[in-house]
């Protein structure tokens, strides 16, 4: 067993549940053997790390995050490479995206050496669920919930910041299937100057009643557009946006209302590398429309940490679908998948230092 970490005390489970083969992996629904907790009061800040086995919390039923949602996570992967070490997947980058989203929703920010530090000694402990089959990976998921209780709207003055992971396969079940995707033009997931930029799941709840609307007329999820004019386009599912029109890629500007993805980053530090136009500016259904019409709309797609590429194939708008590339993967799409996903499982160079070794 690795060391744990001096911060994190190790209490680890007397017995260890049996982990699932990896071709049976599905996503989000197994978990590991342990968790990584601290807590935070205004006196003390952030107290007593801890990986404990796996299990419930008590919480009292005034807690503040039943009443007002004051509550955040991220989430992150970890690799059984072929030479069997394990490694991240950005980490530093989701430790600092956490650390910095907290003040909006006016939570502690948990210190990114010990989210760090929490993540290392969780995935230590429980290095055997760690997957080693192509297209597999331990799924982590950090959050930060308000445990004080009481009720009345403030800010609490009590958290709870835990880490629990998943072995998982594909999200959708089916790697790099291109999807039959809604744009939605009624409900707003989020707004400009609202949570739309952190990882609060008020955004995600949000988003279930028009995910649930659009698989009842047979699309798998919606593209978001903006809350004032629903024209905008802004994230696709619980991704980012990418479109192709010509040789130009475009994906909406980080305003407030969306969220600053890790993978969309690498997306376009990467056809950047790659000698490609990658702009962030505002596009609009007009000009997909337009860039549609004339045979330019070459590719679209999401990206995001569960799914890293999911290309779209046809988008549903007003009654009407367009078809994009005869329904398949896009070239540029397919190859951002293979190498991201390839920078994952050891196969292609890590040019950008984006991997971290478990230590």
């Amino acid at each position: 067993m690795p060391p744990s970490p001096s911060s994190f005390a190790l209490h680890l489970a007397a017995t260890r549940k049996p982990r699932p083969k990896d071709s049976e992996l599905v996503f989000g629904r197994t978990f590991t053997d342990h968790m990584a907790v601290a807590d935070w009061e205004s006196e003390r800040g952030w107290f007593d790390p801890r990986v404990v086995p796996y299990g419930p919390f008590a919480l009292d039923p005034a807690a503040a995050v039943f009443h007002y949602a004051q509550e955040m996570f991220d989430g992150l992967k970890a690799f059984r490479g072929a030479d069997d070490k394990i490694r991240f997947f950005r980490l530093d980058r989701h430790c600092k995206r956490m650390h910095d989203g907290a003040d909006r929703l006016c939570i502690p920010a948990i210190d990114e050496a010990l989210m760090r530090e929490a993540i290392m000694a969780l995935v230590g402990a429980d290095a055997d669920w760690v997957p080693s089959a192509p297209g597999t990976a331990l799924y982590i998921r950090p959050t930060i919930i308000a445990t004080e209780p009481f009720l009345g709207v403030r800010p609490a003055k009590r958290f709870l910041f835990f880490v629990i992971a998943s072995p998982v396969g594909a999200y959708s079940g089916a790697a790099f299937s291109p999807a039959r995707i809604l744009v939605e033009d009624s409900y707003v997931r989020a707004a400009a100057g609202g949570l739309g930029g952190v990882k609060a799941g008020a955004n995600y709840v949000a988003s279930l009643r028009a995910a649930q609307d659009a698989q009842a007329r047979g699309y798998a999820q919606v593209l978001w557009t903006d809350a004032i004019e629903h024209t905008y386009l802004e994230e696709v599912g619980t991704m980012n946006l990418v479109v192709r029109i010509g040789d130009e890629f475009i994906t909406p500007p980080l305003g407030g209302s969306i969220l600053a993805g890790i993978t969309r980053d690498a997306v376009l530090t990467l056809l950047r590398d790659w000698g490609f136009l990658a702009n962030e500016r505002p596009i609009g259904m007009e000009e997909l429309i337009a860039a549609h019409r004339a045979g330019t709309l070459r590719e679209v797609f999401g990206c995001g940490t569960a799914a890293v590429i999911t290309p779209v194939g046809t988008l549903g708008w007003k009654g009407e679908d367009m078809v994009i590339n005869d329904g398949k993967p896009g070239e540029v799409s397919q190859r951002l998948f293979d190498t991201i996903t390839g920078v994952q499982a050891g196969r292609e160079p890590d040019t950008h230092g984006w991997m971290t070794l478990l230590e």
